[in-house]
């Protein structure tokens, strides 16, 4: 997704019309190496079939990216408790749905002002220029673009929903289900796309040289920090903590919980792959596997550091830990898996397994109730994946990578914490204890999971 400043978006479509363009910012570095070689530049490709290639690029990666909604689901499913997995379910198909109109109406606009091809005169029915508004306008192929407009905003449309499905698993089993929806409405409406529009949008983090190439910040960190707040206003499930002491609350099925992971992986190659945003050259065939390959190797590393960190800590191997790893990892190489080799990706994305594990356990002395470890793995390791960029970059600043997380991090927080308090003022957040007792799926939608089983057999 990571969609870039517009400015550099064009400048990378436009180049692949050329055959070849020179990588930029770490970008195709085994394509770099062919040519310093000596090896003659590829064939040129004509406008119209980068065009295509683009537009594919976009729609399969978005396809990809809209089947991690699969994979959330999935995973929150699994790492609750039976009697609240109904809810679970709805809330995550139903926040896809919220974000993807909201940002239609709103988010597109608010996040790319200069390129918005949604406005409120389209949305009432007429063009900007006072004309009656034809749809068929934006499917128009317009090969200075490079890409299809429609794919474009497909592509971005699907990441707004990652930072809320963060927040669901988070505050999940306590939270009222339109206390949660509200909040989805602000967050992908306007919380979302202005952060977003700072960077990606071309505005003055992009201008300091804020790098982050397909959201450990932008996307994961933002879920994090509004789910940080979210849970600290909600407070802790009941009989999670009893004085000193911290009870497990385990989920109602492991396999649901690695299905989920399996999932989100496998969509992380459209979310990070597709942010190569463009497929219109040779040269961006190769960024995208270097992306491909250095996306699968953080995952796999923060697989293996949490198991072993786990090991150490706990004397056992945890499951939901493991699982936890593997989206530890990457998260923490989402934000330059182009600028990575796999040995580098292994490093980074290994450090987040294990930052994931320390921190859950963390979080859960500060008595933070986190059913999911989303805070760990969005948050935490979205900051960490963000410093290892200025880290093991040379080109990028570690300070402006700073002043982007703590920019970010401080606008998130705060507008989580107006809304949330708005919120809780109009409507509540919280469901009664005897709600809560009983399970949100009878108190909040009146149907169960798993009805043969009985009420709240396991």
């Amino acid at each position: 997704m990571s969609p870039a400043s517009s400015t550099k978006f064009n400048a990378r479509l436009k180049a692949s019309f050329k055959g070849w363009h020179r990588p930029t910012g770490g970008l195709g570095l085994a394509a770099a190496s062919w040519l310093a070689l000596g090896q003659p530049a590829f064939a040129q490709v004509s406008p119209e079939v980068a065009h295509i290639f683009n537009t594919f690029s976009f729609l399969v990666c978005g396809a990809l990216v809209m089947f991690m909604a699969a994979g959330f689901a999935m995973l929150e499913a699994g790492l609750v408790r039976s009697k609240n997995v109904a809810t679970i379910l709805l809330k995550n198909i139903a926040l896809y749905s919220v974000a993807g109109i909201l940002f239609y109406l709103i988010g597109y606009a608010l996040m790319y002002p200069a390129d918005a091809w949604i406005t409120g005169a389209q949305i009432l029915g007429f063009a900007s220029g006072g004309a009656p508004y034809n749809p068929g306008d934006i499917a128009a192929p317009d090969l200075e673009t490079g890409y299809s407009v429609s794919s474009d905003w497909f592509f971005q449309m699907v990441f707004v929903a990652t930072a809320a499905s963060v927040v669901s698993g988070t505050i999940a089993e306590r939270t009222k289900l339109w206390s949660f929806m509200i909040f989805v409405v602000v967050l992908t409406g306007f919380i979302y796309p202005i952060q977003g529009s700072w960077t990606w949008g071309g505005g003055w983090l992009a201008d300091m040289g804020f790098s982050d190439f397909a959201g450990s910040t932008i996307v994961h960190s933002v879920g994090g920090w509004a789910a940080l707040v979210g849970a600290l206003m909600v407070g802790p499930r009941l009989g999670k903590f009893s004085g000193r002491k911290i009870n497990a609350l385990p989920g109602h099925s492991m396999p649901l919980a690695t299905l989920g992971t399996f999932i989100l992986w496998l969509g992380w190659f459209g979310f990070n792959g597709g942010s190569q945003l463009a497929l219109g050259s040779a040269a961006d065939a190769t960024a995208m596997s270097i992306v491909f390959v250095n996306t699968n190797m953080a995952a796999a590393a923060g697989v293996v550091a949490a198991m072993i960190t786990a090991q150490l800590w706990f004397g056992k191997v945890d499951l939901t830990m493991s699982l936890n790893g593997a989206l530890a990892g990457l998260v923490s190489i989402t934000a330059g898996p182009d600028v990575s080799t796999p040995l580098l990706a292994m490093i980074i994305g290994g450090i987040g397994g294990a930052l994931c594990v320390a921190s859950v356990v963390f979080l859960e002395r500060l008595r933070i109730d986190d059913v999911v470890g989303a805070i760990s793995v969005h948050l935490v390791c979205g900051i960490w994946g963000t410093l290892a960029v200025g880290i093991f970059n040379p080109k990028v600043a570690l300070d402006v990578q700073i002043i982007g997380i703590l920019a970010i991090g401080a606008f998130v927080s705060i507008c989580s914490w107006v809304a949330w308090s708005l919120i809780n003022l109009v409507v509540g957040l919280r469901v009664s204890p005897e709600e809560e007792t009983s399970g949100l799926d009878e108190a909040e939608i009146g149907l169960q999971a798993y009805p043969e089983f009985g009420k709240n057999s396991f």
